[in-house]
């Protein structure tokens, strides 16, 4: 979705910010560091890092963004939980954009990479 995003708004992005890289994450996203870094304390329930993380997009961002953040992951948290639970198909992985973007990303090194379709 970052891809395309940028693609449509003639932004440019490096998605290697989508693995924890801080320069990449500077890259054509205001507050881009302190953003990934509070997703991925979301995402991985880390209680130690969330609080730190949230101040620190806080004082970066200001109260609107920080809300605007916290909605944006609950949002997808929740997305994902009803996908996998009602067994709603992804899009089609062998699409050219989502293989790139996978290789790109290096998601193949992933445990969980065994489980999909997707090469």
């Amino acid at each position: 979705m970052l891809r395309v995003s940028a693609m449509t708004t003639a932004r440019e992005v490096d998605l290697q910010a989508i693995n924890g890289d801080p320069e990449s994450a500077a890259v054509g996203i205001e507050f881009g560091v302190e953003l990934m870094r509070f997703a991925e304390a979301v995402a991985t329930g880390d209680g130690n890092a969330l609080p730190g993380a949230r101040h620190d997009l806080l004082g970066a961002a200001g109260p609107a963004v920080l809300v605007d953040a916290a909605g944006v992951a609950a949002n997808f948290q929740r997305m994902v939980r009803i996908a996998d639970a009602t067994g709603i198909p992804v899009d089609d992985m062998k699409a050219s954009l989502g293989r790139d973007v996978r290789r790109e990303l290096g998601i193949a090194r992933f445990a969980s990479a065994r489980n999909s379709i997707a090469t």
